[in-house]
């Protein structure tokens, strides 16, 4: 088992793209669906595997390109000093004050580290100035437990 670290920082009209953040239905719309609605799955079918966008359920990361991995790690203390690193470094922009508290932010690595050693994700969010949101995940890998079919990109 080891871990995969991702970040992504963007505008948050990108980020409400939610279409683009989670995987298309498993079946393409039926013959005779309006036009419409066979090229916006199609494009989703296309564009979700490879969008840096960060998906709605974070096991799906490991789906992303290979370059969107941030750091890989064996041990969870090492995943989730990373995390904290990231916290610290973002947190003066953090819009919410109380999301920018040391106690606040030490609560969400020393979780980090029970969840990871128990074979789960880790995936935090935060406004930044408007109107820029940041994305922090740290996903197990080898297997994950809430999708274990899922391949590692490292692999």
């Amino acid at each position: 088992m080891h871990h995969h670290g991702y970040l992504w920082t963007g505008p948050k009209e990108r980020f409400d793209q939610e279409a683009l953040r989670r995987p298309p239905h498993p079946e393409p719309p039926p013959a005779g669906s309006k036009p419409e609605l066979i090229q916006r799955y199609r494009e989703v079918a296309a564009e979700f595997p490879t969008a840096d966008l960060p998906p709605l359920e974070t096991a799906y990361w490991l789906i992303k390109p290979h370059s969107l991995v941030r750091g890989t790690w064996v041990e969870p203390k090492e995943a989730v000093a990373w995390l904290g690193e990231r916290l610290a470094e973002y947190a003066p922009r953090f819009i919410s004050e109380a999301e920018r508290d040391p106690t606040y932010l030490t609560r969400l690595v020393t979780s980090g580290t029970g969840r990871l050693s128990d074979g789960g994700d880790v995936s935090h969010g935060f406004y930044l100035e408007r109107p820029t949101y940041l994305s922090l995940a740290v996903v197990t890998c080898s297997p994950n437990h809430s999708m274990a079919g899922l391949r590692c990109p490292v692999t």
